[in-house]
């Protein structure tokens, strides 16, 4: 059944779905990876997709930008259209001198400074973190294409112009990189009772001053994306 924001039907979604947060990213990955790839949503033009990789059904659909909108569209995938397993493959500021353009980080965590946690009326502050056997999964297949990804506390800010030019405090705090969306999926996939991972491409540092251009963040995040393809493939057989 079709929703606000998706007009995919029941079935069109594969178990694992693959979330960067552009949509042409999106269709990149759509027409550079999957083995003929069908179009499942287009909504707003949020671009949704789903074919198969290695004879494994995958699919990926863009976020949008902000941890409201993967909200959005993390739990439409989770409640209507049977998806267990996302991964966010974004992009991501990076905060520690070890890390430069194009490396692949994980977030074991996501530290906030969003608001989003308040609707579920804890008492208290959650801590968003990945799904362990998703990140676990995903580690190995790293290791095994022989890409050194490091794992870590990721910040998903509600801001990317920051008046208060305080994001790197976080680094003090051990935080690798900035995003804009981890948190948000993270909490969205415990409230649900599915599996989240955030995955993200350093394309520009806060540390340096270099960033990448829009082409390059779109198209050349290819370790990123064969990661995060491999990883899909071994979550087809964890229930």
């Amino acid at each position: 059944m079709a929703t606000p924001h998706n007009s995919a039907k029941k079935g069109d979604f594969a178990k694992t779905v693959l979330m960067p947060g552009d949509p042409l990213r999106a269709k990149f990955i759509a027409e550079s990876f999957l083995e003929a790839p069908v179009l499942v949503n287009n909504v707003r033009g949020v671009q949704g997709y789903t074919g198969t990789y290695k004879g494994t059904r995958v699919s990926v659909m863009a976020s949008g930008m902000g941890m409201p909108s993967i909200g959005i569209y993390a739990y439409e995938l989770f409640t209507q259209y049977d998806v267990e397993n996302i991964m966010r493959i974004g992009s991501a500021g990076a905060m520690s001198e070890k890390l430069k353009l194009r490396d692949v980080v994980a977030g074991m965590g996501a530290c906030t400074n969003s608001g989003f946690a308040h609707q579920y009326g804890l008492p208290g502050t959650f801590a968003p973190i990945a799904d362990y056997t998703f990140l676990e999964t995903c580690v190995g297949v790293a290791r095994e294409l022989g890409v050194h990804m490091p794992v870590g506390n990721l910040l998903s800010s509600d801001v990317f112009y920051d008046a208060s030019a305080s994001t790197m405090k976080w680094a003090r705090m051990g935080v690798l990189a900035t995003e804009m969306e981890a948190a948000a999926l993270y909490m969205t996939a415990a409230y649900t009772g599915k599996r989240a991972l955030a995955i993200c491409s350093i394309s520009d540092s806060l540390v340096t001053g270099e960033e990448l251009d829009a082409e390059a963040r779109q198209n050349t995040f290819t370790t990123m994306m064969k990661i995060a393809l491999e990883t899909a493939v071994r979550m087809e057989t964890i229930g």
